[in-house]
Formats: structure tokens, sequence, C-alpha cells
């Protein structure tokens, strides 16, 4: 009973979900789809896999088992790579919070690899569920345990039920202090910007401030020594002379507040933090995405564990027909949940590699 009320409660999560995703999201999730750079990741992820299977399955089975199948994807997916912004944050001034900031989208980067990891490694361990389902398809008495089929079910239930759960790769816990730590980044981008902006704006009104000022002294000078010129024979002659250096000199100054009071270090620093808050954003927004359907997802691997092994500690046909039922109904559903995981980690990619090369830009912009 526990089984069916569980599903049950997984397809109105889902339900919900889709609920509350509106039709323009859902377009543009389906547009980046087809993407160039989309597909290029894709193409990516599919080479390194195929040549991780290769060394994984070319090995002897001594070193295949001993040794633990890591991908590292984050070498050949991330851009920049994290070795040119090293360089450029070490040649250039860089603000503390946008090193921070590279810093974060490293972290996440390493996330997604790890949970295309735990993807790949459940489709290894879903084999043997796809193995019982089809067993099953050949007993024809759930009562005759002497059927060699039915003593091969068994033994795959219990294989899977031992097994670790792969989407455990990362945990709830996990997923959770990252997402912490990265709003307290946005925080602390969104209140630099702001404190920048404020600085910003209040050095604009100087500048108004200190032109009208300056205009204004020197016009009463400028109307001071012609009044004086009128009623001197020197200043007759000296006043063009005079007049000449005078306007010169608030030329000179006009221009000097210009260069003080123009397109400063300060407004640069406050789009280069504002485009790393909106990549920040967008990064939790993704990695929270993320973080239900592995949960989701874990948790019915979890379910399908404890049932197998229910199944096996019983070894009662009723059971097994239930538990074989309870496989063929939802494996489909599965497997499409595990690719849809699987779309928003590639998703993710594209959303912080492009962050990334925009908060780059901004920062050589600033350095030319």
């Amino acid at each position: 009973m526990s089984i069916k009320r569980y599903h049950r409660s997984s397809r109105k999560e889902r339900e919900e979900d889709n609920f509350c995703t509106s039709p323009n999201v859902e377009q543009e999730y389906h547009e980046a789809f087809r993407t160039k750079s989309y597909i290029e990741i894709c193409n990516k992820v599919q080479g390194q896999l195929g040549k991780a299977s290769t060394r994984r399955f070319s090995s002897s089975p001594s070193t295949s088992t001993s040794i633990p199948f890591r991908m590292h994807l984050t070498e050949y997916l991330l851009e920049p790579q994290q070795g040119i912004i090293t360089n450029m944050t070490q040649s250039f001034k860089v603000h503390n919070l946008l090193v921070g900031y590279f810093d974060a989208t490293l972290e996440a980067s390493l996330c997604c690899d790890n949970i295309l990891e735990g993807i790949n490694s459940m489709r290894h361990a879903k084999r043997r569920i796809t193995r019982v389902v089809m067993l099953s398809k050949r007993v024809l008495d759930f009562t005759n345990e002497n059927d060699q089929n039915f003593k091969d079910i068994y033994k795959e239930l219990a294989s899977f039920s031992l097994q670790n759960n792969p989407l455990s790769i990362i945990s709830t816990i996990q997923f959770h202090d990252i997402h912490d730590r990265y709003i307290q980044l946005l925080h602390s981008l969104k209140s630099k910007r702001s404190s920048i902006q404020r600085t910003v704006s209040l050095k604009k009104v100087s500048k108004r401030l200190g032109g009208i000022a300056l205009v204004t002294s020197h016009c009463a000078i400028l109307i001071a020594l012609l009044v004086f010129s009128f009623h001197s024979i020197v200043g007759l002659v000296a006043a063009p002379t005079i007049v000449g250096g005078l306007v010169g000199l608030f030329m000179k100054r006009l221009k000097r507040v210009h260069e003080r009071f123009g397109t400063s270090y300060s407004e640069r620093l406050c789009d280069q933090l504002d485009v790393a808050a909106k990549g920040v954003y967008i990064l939790v927004n993704d990695l929270d995405t993320m973080s239900r359907m592995v949960k989701r997802l874990h948790d019915e691997v979890e379910h399908w564990k404890m049932i197998s092994d229910v199944c096996v500690k019983n070894m009662k046909g009723e059971i097994l027909k239930q538990v074989l039922e309870e496989f063929h109904e939802h494996e489909s559903s599965f497997l499409e949940q595990l690719e849809e995981l699987e779309e928003h980690v590639y998703l993710c990619f594209l959303t912080i590699n492009r962050s990334r090369r925009q908060v780059m830009q901004e920062i050589m912009d600033n350095e030319r």
C-alpha cells in the first residue's frame, strides 16, 4: 500500500512543478535545446562518456573495480577555463567579490559534473531493473520457486538492493550549503553595487554643482577685470592678454573636472558587479531546480531498493509479482525524469559559461 501512495505523491509533486512553470519558461528551455552551444555541450559529454567507458571496460577486472569512475567533464565544458580566469585575476585589478563569483561558478560546474556522473552511474545500475522486468516476462508460474528465471530475478534484486544509490553523489545538505553560500554572495554583490551606485550618483551631482560654481566664479572674475580695465589705461592695454589667459585657464579647469568625474573605475566596477549578480541569481535558481529533481529521483531509487530487499527476504511469489508490476509501471517515467535532469545540467553549464564570459569581458574592457 505504501508503494502506491509514494508514487501518487511523487506524481502530484511533478504536476505542481509543471503548473508553476510558465509557458514562456518552457519555450525558452525548448529554444535552448536547439542552440549550437547546447548541442556542442551534449557532444562533448557523450564523447567523454565514450572515452571513459572504453577505458573502464578495457581495463582488467581487478583495476576496473579498484579505480573509481570519474569523468571530470568540467575540464572540457567550463568556459573560460579556470586557468585563464586565474591569470586574469593575477594580472588585472579584480574585485574580491568577482574572484568569489568565479570560484562559485567553478564549484557549480563541478557540482553539475558530479550530477552527470551520478546520472551515468544510475543508467548502469538501472540495467538490473531492466533485466528483472525482462526476466519476469518469462515466468509463467510465480509459485514455482524452482524456475531458473525466478532465481535469476531474486539474484538481480538482491544485487540492486545492496548497491549504493548513484544519486547520493550530492546530498540534500550539500545542496543547501551551496544555496546558502550563493545567496550570501548574491547579497554581497548587490549590496556592493548599490553602495558604489550611490557614490557614483553623488559624484555626478558634485560634478554638476562644481561646474556651475566654476563657471560662476570665473564669470565674476572676468566681469571684475573688465570693469577694472575700463578705468585704467594700463588695463585697456593688458585686458586682451588677461582675458585670453583666464579663458584658457577656465577651459583647462573644465577639462580636468570632466576627466575627474567622467566614466570612472567605480562605474565600470558597478557594471561588473551587476553582471555577476545576475549570473549568480540564475545559477541559484538552476541549482535549486536540479536539487529538487535529484532528491525526487534519489528517493525513488531508495524506494526501489527497499521493496527489492523486502522481496528478497520474503521470497514469496505474490510479493515478487507486485514488485515487478511496480517496476514495469514506473520504469519509463523514471528514465524520462533522469533525461530531464540531464538536460537541466547541460542548460546550467550553458548559463555558467555565458555569465563567466560576460563578466570576463566587462573586466577586460575596463583594462583597455
